[in-house]
């Protein structure tokens, strides 16, 4: 079973391919990351605040050169992407 904490220790030593269904139940295939190297600093958009939510992954996704997040329930598969170095 993947947890979140599975899910981002992965992340964190690799760029994945994260297949996952989203929130208006389409399907979305997401290159993304947590590794230090890749990431840009996050930077908050509103003044806004949020409770912390132990089921959403927040990850950065490689393609869009953006922060991302998606569910852990919603995820149906996530493997190494074949595009790394």
């Amino acid at each position: 079973m993947l947890t979140k904490e599975k899910i981002m220790e992965f992340l964190k030593a690799n760029v994945a391919e994260v297949r996952f269904t989203k929130s208006d139940g389409t399907e979305r295939l997401m290159k993304c990351t947590l590794k230090e190297d890749l990431v840009v600093a996050y930077s908050k958009k509103t003044d806004r605040t949020k409770e912390a939510n132990n089921d959403i992954v927040p990850v950065f996704d490689v393609e869009k050169n953006e922060w991302r997040s998606f569910r852990v329930d919603s995820v149906q598969s996530i493997s190494l992407w074949g595009g790394q170095e």
